[in-house]
């Protein structure tokens, strides 16, 4: 499953990437070229755009319009229209900057490319082969983790009723 969002949908982009789903994403692109790029590279399009999702679906261009109000609604909508698994799989997180499959780097290979006290208290890292970005699974990890614990609640919650 491979998606294209538009320029409203930066924060979801990096969620679904970081779930290990190519996501292409523009905030510059306009309609009628997300719609033609969904098309020809057989992405579903992810849009708050109401217009374009009526536009787009009509030309039949597989898109869902995305209502909620927050990064958490959002996700959820999501994880219960494709059946997303919000479990995160770093051997198969993508980049969240730039959509390239992270690989795992060894500690050693990062002297001096990240701060001391991370490079101290880390061991685990991954490295961008496109952008070089690094990665490591620090304490702003907690706030990932607590997010897709409570969307993963919701869910359940609205299965139940």
């Amino acid at each position: 499953m491979k998606f294209l969002a538009d320029g409203m949908l930066g924060k979801l982009t990096r969620w679904l990437r970081i779930l290990g789903f190519d996501v292409k994403y523009s905030n510059i692109l306009e309609d009628n070229e997300l719609s033609a790029i969904a098309e020809e590279e057989r992405r579903i399009l992810l849009t708050k755009d109401l217009e374009l999702y009526q536009r787009a679906t009509a030309k039949g261009v597989k898109a869902f319009y995305v209502t909620g109000e927050t990064g958490e609604a959002r996700l959820s909508e999501l994880a219960k229209q494709f059946g997303i698994s919000l479990v995160i799989d770093m051997k198969k997180s993508l980049c969240p900057r730039c959509n390239t499959k992270l690989q795992f780097t060894h500690k050693e290979k990062l002297a001096g490319k990240v701060e001391e006290n991370t490079y101290a208290h880390y061991s685990d890292f991954w490295r961008c082969p496109r952008c070089g970005q690094i990665y490591w699974q620090g304490s702003h990890w907690n706030n990932i983790y607590s997010t897709l614990k409570t969307v993963t609640e919701k869910i359940k919650r609205v299965r139940e009723t």
